[in-house]
């Protein structure tokens, strides 16, 4: 019996080469985009989760409480986890984590900048980093040790021992190699090329021995057995006892979940990459439904000229379970097939995608979990498309089929056509949420930031550069091709630095503010291009300007002032005066709103030394090649022991939003794979159209119906479809692309137009797909048609 129903589908299957190919194409479209989503989900999902204590590492998180705002931060004091581990006897290790650095490696005449963390000595023992060489517990326990990965050993030491060989840092102090790194777990989001001793980076960095300030990162490891909750509880006010004016509160977020659940508001979980996770499920869910329902249509369509098949075996004794085995094994069959092209299609397009989406996912077949889930797919595309036309081929009464009255109910053609308006209504969505993502990614990057970041270029201020930053900047603006020379504490697109420690004439004392704060040179607002609404840029000529400070206009808002120059300011208890207000510029994320902002001179501004930070550099229009070839001679000169590097501002900026331009890229390919699918089944309704209503349309040409109305009457009831899935479409894309867009401070709004183009291009496709058919059944000769009567 199985043998024969094989060999009866295989047969159906060669008969009609046709449909059989749209079918398969269709199915393995949809299989090979649900494939791709889901392996690169799974890879989302199991990222920093390789670590044997996942479950009990967890990264301390700050909620720091001004007046009506709750700011959350992962950031803590540099002295926290060697007293927390103390305190808190849940806590069985802690380590604290320093942002990424990139020092000079020096060995012999190999000199190079690279990737690291400074941690502290538990780290190794907390985290599943494997080492090639040495022990995780002892490696940085002392203040020199290095773990360096194996890339590294290649490149200094090359046909060498590493283990206890000198590395020269920065050209100033030696540290020894304690360990090498096994190769780093793709599934970690946390890269490095490097570990050193954290106790010797805090021991040259004051600052972040106090209670006050915040910045390094903090981990943790509970001890068995121990209740989150009841830690949370207890570190809750933990910085209080240490300071006692502090405003923050303490908890803790499991290691593996903060790469997902990063962002936060007012103090609460809001979201992150799991975000991109949910909605690319759906795009998946929504492309293997359009394909299934481009099979059911395509199934009907054919049912006319397999209704004989099926009454013919009814009379002869087959029963309906027989029957819907065999369409159901038949659209198994199909499916089989279309997973095989799937899996072809996925092996060819996945060096593309792991391009786009910077990832090395593979097909791993040797995986049980993987070879579930492949077969998990089949079952349940092959169920779901083929339940529908076994269970209406398999009900079809034969006496009627062999009168060939065959005639179907309204309920089946109602749901042939439900499947069209769901199909077109989650292509309409796909489309209108590429326009909006589109719009929003163009919006950002055209958007004016409120300084020119075109010619705008910055670079490490390190090295022998520190000491000798004014006669490096006096020579570059002697170089052609060269505007203006600033530097400044941080870079142009981040200032990280804040400071609740402003106070000025009237201020509420019992108010908590929080201001953002740069250490800056003379001709920074020149430099960057920064509009000054009133008053005037730090000078030389003013002596008193080393105590004075510019603001922007959140700044003066924040303070209560409309005029707020020449009015005095204290910072850090340094009394000065206000000298100048700037225009609001976006020193950070667009996804932020802009925040006060306070300018300050360095200390060295007066002296040379103490500058630190980046240099900046503008460059003159036109002359940007000859400008960087300029800088390049002047950092050899005084700093020739670095290496030369620096960044453009408006390609950094552009990097900021990576993952946005990937969504968006993703959404375009996706919403043409689900257009292109939904055609296909569109091709296969109006197929079945033209085959039910042949008769009807010879009868109408005898009668003198020409061929474009003809064509006009084939199409209307298409087009009215496709306009019904707008009409549903509309308000379910609106309400997710508003709440998309709400994660942005600055956005472009929901304007009718986007909708208009979304159902245009609709419209458009569909009546391309439809006139296909159309044109060829108005076309026909009409003594064919009417031969039977």
């Amino acid at each position: 019996m199985l043998r024969s129903y094989i060999k009866i589908a295989w047969r159906n299957l060669w008969k009609n080469k046709t449909f059989s190919f749209i079918n398969i194409l269709g199915l393995a479209l949809g299989m090979a985009c649900s494939l791709l989503i889901m392996i690169w989900v799974q890879d989302e999902r199991h990222m920093d989760r390789f670590h044997k204590n996942d479950s009990r590492l967890y990264r301390v998180m700050e909620n720091q409480h001004y007046t009506g705002v709750i700011n959350t931060f992962a950031s803590t004091p540099g002295i926290l986890a060697e007293n927390i581990v103390k305190d808190i006897p849940e806590i069985e290790l802690a380590s604290q984590m320093l942002w990424e650095n990139t020092p000079l490696f020096t060995v012999g005449n190999t000199f190079e900048k690279e990737k690291g963390r400074f941690v502290q000595g538990d780290f190794l023992t907390m985290f599943s980093f494997p080492l090639k060489e040495g022990n995780p517990k002892t490696a940085l326990k002392r203040p020199d040790g290095l773990v360096i990965s194996q890339k590294l050993a290649d490149k200094y030491f090359k046909g060498q021992d590493p283990m206890g060989k000198t590395i020269r840092i920065d050209n100033t102090d030696d540290v020894m190699v304690t360990g090498i790194l096994a190769d780093m777990p793709e599934a970690s989001s946390l890269k490095f090329d490097f570990l050193m001793s954290y106790d010797r980076w805090k021991k040259a960095n004051k600052w972040a021995q106090e209670w006050g300030n915040n910045g390094p990162r903090c981990y943790v490891l509970l001890a068995k057995n121990a209740s989150i909750d009841k830690v949370n509880a207890k570190i809750k006010n933990y910085i209080k006892t240490k300071n006692k004016d502090s405003n923050v509160e303490l908890f803790l977020q499991n290691y593996g979940e903060s790469y997902l659940y990063s962002n936060w508001d007012a103090g609460k979980q809001n979201g992150g990459r799991i975000e991109y996770v949910k909605t690319f499920s759906i795009v998946a869910i929504f492309i293997l439904a359009i394909a299934c329902i481009n099979f059911m249509n395509l199934a009907t369509a054919r049912s006319v000229k397999r209704s004989k098949e099926v009454g013919v075996r009814k009379v002869v004794g087959a029963y309906k379970n027989s029957l819907i085995g065999q369409f159901l094994g038949e659209s198994m069959l199909i499916t089989l097939l279309s997973l095989i092209l799937s899996v072809l299609l996925v092996l060819l397009i996945l060096p593309v995608f792991n391009t786009l989406t910077e990832k090395h996912l593979s097909l791993d077949f040797s995986n049980p979990t993987f070879l579930l889930l492949l077969v998990s797919l089949a079952l349940l595309t092959g169920l779901v498309s083929g339940s529908y036309p076994a269970l209406f081929m398999s009900s079809l009464n034969p006496v009627v089929i062999l009168k060939g009255a065959l005639k179907f109910k309204a309920s089946a053609t109602y749901f042939r056509k439900g499947l069209v308006v769901l199909q077109f209504g989650l292509s309409i969505m796909l489309i209108l949420g590429t326009l909006v993502v589109y719009r929003q990614i163009q919006y950002i990057q055209t958007k004016n930031l409120g300084y020119n970041r075109e010619g705008l270029l910055y670079m490490p201020l390190e090295g022998d550069l520190a000491k000798n930053f004014q006669a490096f900047r006096q020579e570059l603006e002697r170089e052609p091709g060269i505007k203006s020379v600033t530097c400044a504490q941080s870079d142009p697109l981040e200032v990280g630095s804040s400071t609740q420690g402003v106070r000025w004439p009237g201020k509420d004392t019992t108010q908590l503010m929080l201001f953002s704060q740069n250490a800056i040179s003379y001709d920074y607002v020149k430099t960057m291009g920064i509009k000054l609404l009133e008053g005037r840029d730090f000078s030389p000529e003013f002596s008193t300007d080393t105590s004075n400070y510019l603001i922007n206009e959140a700044s003066a808002r924040k303070m209560g002032y409309k005029d707020p120059v020449g009015k005095e300011m204290t910072m850090w208890g340094k009394k000065g005066k206000i000298i100048g207000l700037m225009k609001d510029f976006h020193y950070n994320s667009l996804h932020t709103a802009i925040e006060p902002l306070i300018l300050h001179l360095q200390r060295g501004a007066n002296d040379t030394t103490n500058y630190w930070g980046s240099v900046l550099v503008r460059t003159q229009p036109g002359q940007t090649k000859q400008a960087v070839a300029s800088l390049e001679t002047s950092f050899k000169k005084f700093n020739p022991h670095f290496p030369f590097k620096y960044s453009f501002t408006d390609q950094e900026f552009s990097n900021l939003y990576k993952s946005e331009n990937t969504v968006s890229k993703l959404s375009s390919y996706f919403a043409f794979l689900a257009i292109f699918i939904s055609c296909l089944g569109l091709f296969g309704l109006a197929t079945f159209t033209a085959e039910q209503r042949t008769k009807e349309i010879g009868i109408r040409k005898v009668l003198g119906a020409g061929v474009p109305n003809l064509i006009g009457m084939l199409s209307k009831e298409f087009i009215q479809l496709v306009l019904l899935a707008a009409f549903i479409a509309f308000p379910l894309g609106w309400y997710f692309l508003s709440g998309w867009l709400e994660k942005y401070a600055y956005r472009i709004d929901l304007e009718w137009w986007y909708f208009l183009v979304a159902i245009l291009s609709a419209v458009l496709i569909a009546l391309f797909t439809v006139s296909f058919q159309s044109i060829k059944a108005a076309m026909m000769d009409p003594v064919k048609s009417l031969r039977a009567e």
